[in-house]
């Protein structure tokens, strides 16, 4: 798995716990010094169905800076993915990637459902 996030955010050291505890293997990424790239990002967007928003970092000071809120709901898939690739700061974190599975941010619930189910799939 693909482990993207900040090694500040608090955010990101419960999933980090959780994935741990759970004995998910993962690989570490800082999102500030590597962002995802734009292909992968496309692919995630497109096999989502989720609003673009959702994968920004909507409280970050960037996505202010850049007055993204009044942008991002006219953007095409293309030009979010270019943004998001092109500052890690940018992306909604953590963000987790392993195959054809991915979750952005961490809700407990949705880690068990996707990284759970994807585990035991694994061992099978």
């Amino acid at each position: 798995m693909k482990f993207y996030c900040h090694p500040t955010c608090t955010t990101c050291k419960k999933a980090q716990q959780w994935l741990e505890i759970n004995h998910i293997d993962y690989t570490f990424i800082n999102l500030k010094e590597t962002a995802p790239s734009k292909e992968m990002l496309m692919k995630l967007m497109k096999q989502s169905k989720r609003p673009l928003k959702q994968f920004f970092n909507t409280s970050g000071q960037l996505y202010r800076q850049y007055e993204l809120k009044d942008k991002v709901s006219d953007m095409s898939i293309e030009e979010a993915a270019e943004w998001l690739s092109k500052n890690g700061m940018l992306v909604k974190r953590p963000l987790a990637i392993k195959e054809n599975n991915f979750t952005i941010g961490f809700k407990e619930k949705e880690y068990e459902a996707v990284w759970l189910s994807a585990e035991k799939e694994n061992t099978k």
